[in-house]
């Protein structure tokens, strides 16, 4: 329910203005919670993305910015309908595709970073991925053509 304490009016020229969050806060005696909740419901400050479901470790430092994790992140984007650059895009369904082709699924150990195994069972990670971006973006799976997926 909107927060009926903040005109958007106001915050919007406060927001523009530079004010923190803990000023406009006090101002219309709201917590500064309430104020980023009403900031992001009229558009000035975009959601955040939470990437928890595509890559659902804990990773090493070390281990942040592979392959296999910048591949999650693009393929999570575009699933929660962030604009990504098509060859990251394809770079990252084509990973994806290949593992699923061959039976592979992505597996992750913080000693060793991130592993190609045998895919276990009937709702695989990287399958349920794939799946979720296609429901996501049809548009986005579209951009491949079969040879692109048997690269």
């Amino acid at each position: 329910m909107a927060n009926l304490k903040i005109e958007p009016l106001e915050l919007r020229r406060m927001v523009e203005a530079g004010r923190p969050y803990r000023e406009i806060a006090g101002h219309f005696d709201v917590s500064i919670s309430g104020v980023q909740q009403a900031v992001e419901r009229i558009g000035l400050q975009k959601k955040s993305l939470s990437h928890k479901d595509f890559l659902p470790w804990t990773l090493a430092k070390q281990h942040r910015h592979s392959g296999p994790a910048t591949n999650l992140r693009v393929l999570s984007n575009v699933a929660q309908g962030k604009a990504v650059l098509e060859v990251k895009l394809n770079t990252a369904l084509r990973w994806a595709a290949r593992l699923c082709r061959e039976g592979l699924d992505i597996d992750y150990s913080s000693d060793t970073g991130f592993f190609e195994r045998r895919a276990i069972g009937e709702r695989w990670h990287i399958a349920m991925v794939l799946d979720t971006v296609d429901r996501a973006s049809a548009s986005a799976t579209a951009r491949l053509t079969p040879s692109d997926l048997a690269r």
